[in-house]
C-alpha cells in the first residue's frame, strides 16, 4: 500500500534542501492540458488523489488539496486528512490561502513549465503582500524523488486525413498567418496539444482517452511552421503529410528556438503558452503580443464536414448505448453487476462497433452514494455493487475517426423512491429549457444557464458544476472556449459568446450526499434559428445525442404539456434513428422505452 505520508515528508525534507519552504503542485504538463499523460501525473503521486482537477500546496508545517464542489467527496475519501487540509475552490482561492498561510521570508517555489503568466503574477503579488517570495525551479522537485516516473509515451503522430477534417492544414495554417498579418505579428506559439493537433491535422496517443500527440509548434506569417516533437513521432507518412512549408525539429530544440526571436513580435496566448514560455521569449528580447491562440475559436466553430462526421459517430455511439442501457436493465437486478463490470461492458459494446479509437474519458459509472461525486471513478478498491433500490448513473463516451461523443444516462434498479423521481424530472425540465433555448447572436453561456437550475431552484436545490462545455471533432471531450455555466460554479468562467457551430454538452445534475446522483446529458450544435418576427438574429440548439431518457423515472404531472410534447418528440427521433441500426429484440425494447408518456 503506498504511504502517501512518506512522500509529503521526502518532499519536504527536498525543499530544504534547495532553500524552499514551500511548493506549489498543479495537475496539469508543460502544454496546460486538462488531461495528461502519466509522466505528468505528480498530484496523484504525491497525494492519492484521482480527479482530473485540482492542485496542492505544501508549507513546512502544513499542505492544502485544492478542488472544486464536483470533488468534495472524492478527495475526501483518496486523500489522507491528517497530512492534508481540503480547501474549496472557487470560493477560496489558492492566492487568498497563500497569502494567509505563508510567513514573512518564505520561499514558495512553483514550476514555470506548469504555470500560467497570470498566476504567477498574481500569486507572486499575493506572496508579496505577506512578505514572502514566489521562486521558480530548474527542475519540478517531486521529479527527483518520483524514482519509478514513467516516461513521456514515445508513440507515433498519425494523420487524420482531410475527409474527416474538412479543411486542409494549409488552409487552416494560411489563417492563422493572416492573423498575425493583422496584429503585424511575426509568429505565434502554439502549445496546446489540440490546437497542434487541429492545425496540422494529426492525432496521436500520448494522452489516455485524448487523441493528441506530445509536441510544440511555430507558425510563422507566411504559413510556415515548425513542428517540435521527439525523436521517431513524426514518421514518414506524417512528414509527407504535412508537406515541405513545415519543418520538423526535436522536441529538446523548441525552448533554444524559443530565444532566437529578438526584434521580432510573437503571439502567446497567457492562458495556454506557460509562464516558462514567456520568459523564455522576453530574454531572447521578443515583443510578446499576448493573445488568445488562434486556433482557439475556429477549431470551436465546426464545419459541415465535422458536424456531419459527429452525427455519423452519435448515430453509432447511441445504438451501442441502448445495447448497454437494455443489458443494464436486465442483469442489474439479479445483483451480480459492480460499477467496473458494468463500464467493462460498455467499452466492450462500444469497441464492438470495430470504429472505436478510445473512450472519451474515464467512465464514471456509479452506483447508490459514489453516483453524489461527479466526476467518481470507480476503482478496484471502491468498486461496488449495483443493488435493487439505488439510481446508477453511467457518464461515458467514445473517441471515433469521426467525432467525440459524451452521453451521461440515469437507471433505476428496481423500485426507487419518490423524491428520486422527483429530483429525476427536475434535472429533466432543465434540461429541457436548455436544449429548446432560443437566444441573441453573442449570447454569454452564462446567460443561460440559470434556465437548467430554476426547476430545483424553486424547491431549494442546486448542482455545484456547470451545465454544459464545449466538446472536439475527434480530439478533447473538454473543449473551450464555449461553455454554459456560470463563474460561481467550476466550469462556469470565463464566459465565451456562443455562436453557430459551436457543440456543447448539456447536462444538469442533482446530488444527494451519501445516497444517489442524478445527471442527463446529450450533445447540442448551436444553429441559426429564424424568427421573422424579431428584430435581432437569434440562436438555438440541434440536438446530437440520441438515447432513451429512463421513462420510468420521469413524474410526467410534474412536466408541462409542452415538456411532455419534447419528451416524445425526442423519443420518436430516438426510435426513427436508432431502429435500423439494432437487431429486432434491441429494436423493440428502444420502441417500448420511447413510447409517449402518460399522466399519471
Amino acid at each position: 500500500m503506498t504511504n502517501y505520508h512518506e512522500r509529503l515528508s521526502a518532499l519536504r525534507a527536498h525543499l530544504a534542501t534547495l532553500d524552499l519552504t514551500g511548493f506549489v503542485v498543479p495537475l496539469t504538463d508543460e502544454h496546460m492540458s486538462e488531461y495528461v499523460g502519466d509522466y505528468a501525473q505528480r498530484l496523484a503521486w504525491l497525494t492519492g488523489f484521482k480527479g482530473s482537477a485540482g492542485s496542492a500546496v505544501v508549507l513546512r508545517d502544513t499542505a492544502a488539496m485544492f478542488t472544486d464542489g464536483r470533488y468534495t467527496l472524492q478527495v475526501r475519501e483518496q486523500v489522507d486528512a491528517t497530512d492534508w487540509q481540503f480547501v474549496q475552490v472557487p470560493a477560496t482561492s489558492m492566492t487568498d490561502w497563500l497569502r494567509g498561510a505563508v510567513q514573512a521570508g518564505d520561499r514558495i517555489g512553483y514550476d514555470p513549465w506548469l504555470a500560467t503568466v497570470d498566476w504567477v503574477a498574481s500569486a507572486g503579488a499575493a506572496l508579496a503582500d505577506a512578505g514572502a517570495e514566489l521562486v521558480a525551479v530548474d527542475s519540478n522537485p517531486i521529479d527527483a524523488l518520483w524514482l519509478d516516473r514513467p516516461a513521456p509515451s514515445p508513440a507515433p503522430m498519425c494523420v487524420q486525413d482531410d475527409a474527416l477534417t474538412g479543411r486542409p492544414s494549409a488552409e487552416k495554417r494560411a489563417a492563422i498567418g493572416e492573423w498575425l498579418a493583422e496584429r503585424r505579428a511575426d509568429a505565434v506559439i502554439l502549445s496546446a496539444l489540440d490546437s497542434i493537433a487541429w492545425t496540422f491535422n494529426v492525432r496521436g496517443t500520448d494522452v489516455a482517452h485524448t487523441p493528441v500527440a506530445l509536441s510544440y509548434a511555430i507558425v510563422h506569417a507566411d504559413g510556415t511552421a515548425e513542428l517540435f516533437a521527439a525523436p521517431g513521432k513524426v514518421g514518414d507518412d506524417v512528414i509527407r503529410h504535412l508537406g515541405n512549408a513545415v519543418t520538423v525539429r526535436p522536441m529538446d530544440a523548441f525552448k533554444d528556438t524559443l530565444g532566437r526571436f529578438a526584434g521580432k513580435r510573437v503571439a502567446a496566448d497567457p492562458d495556454r503558452a506557460v509562464a516558462a514560455i514567456h520568459e523564455t521569449l522576453r530574454q531572447g528580447g521578443a515583443a510578446i503580443v499576448a493573445e488568445r491562440d488562434p486556433t482557439v475559436l475556429a477549431k470551436a466553430i465546426k464545419n459541415p464536414v465535422e458536424i456531419a462526421g459527429h452525427a455519423a459517430a452519435q448515430a453509432r455511439d447511441g445504438a451501442a448505448m441502448v445495447r448497454f442501457l437494455k443489458w443494464f436493465e436486465e442483469t442489474a437486478p439479479s445483483g451480480t453487476l459492480t460499477e467496473l463490470s458494468a463500464s467493462d461492458r460498455l467499452a466492450a459494446i462500444r469497441a464492438e462497433t470495430g470504429l472505436l479509437r478510445d473512450l472519451s474519458f474515464d467512465t464514471i459509472s456509479a452506483t447508490g452514494a459514489h453516483a453524489a461525486s461527479p466526476h467518481y471513478k470507480a476503482s478496484v478498491e471502491s468498486d461496488a455493487a449495483i443493488l435493487p433500490g439505488q439510481l446508477y448513473l453511467i457518464d461515458s463516451g467514445g473517441q471515433y475517426a469521426d467525432g467525440t461523443t459524451d452521453i451521461t444516462r440515469v437507471m433505476p434498479v428496481g423500485a426507487v423512491s419518490d423524491e428520486m423521481r422527483d429530483r429525476f424530472t427536475r434535472v429533466l425540465k432543465g434540461h429541457i429549457a436548455i436544449d429548446t433555448a432560443i437566444f441573441p447572436d453573442g449570447t454569454l453561456g452564462g446567460h443561460i444557464d440559470g434556465f437548467a437550475r430554476r426547476p430545483l431552484w424553486e424547491v431549494g436545490l442546486d448542482y455545484a458544476h456547470g451545465t454544459g462545455h464545449g466538446i472536439g471533432s475527434f480530439l478533447s471531450v473538454h473543449e473551450g472556449p464555449q461553455r454554459i455555466g456560470a463563474p460561481n460554479y467550476p466550469g462556469g468562467g470565463p464566459m465565451e459568446p456562443l455562436r453557430a457551430g459551436m457543440m456543447l454538452s448539456n447536462e444538469p445534475g442533482y446530488y444527494k450526499a451519501g445516497e444517489y446522483g442524478i445527471r442527463i446529458e446529450n450533445l447540442l450544435l448551436v444553429v441559426e434559428r429564424d424568427m421573422p418576427d424579431g428584430d435581432l438574429p437569434m440562436l438555438g440548439f440541434e440536438t446530437l445525442t440520441f438515447v432513451p431518457i429512463e421513462r420510468t423515472l420521469i413524474v410526467p404531472a410534474l412536466l408541462t404539456d409542452s415538456e411532455r410534447a419534447w419528451v416524445d418528440a425526442y423519443h420518436a427521433r430516438v426510435a426513427d434513428l436508432l431502429t435500423p441500426l439494432l437487431d429486432m429484440e434491441t429494436a423493440a425494447w428502444v420502441a417500448a422505452k420511447c413510447a409517449p408518456l402518460q399522466v399519471e
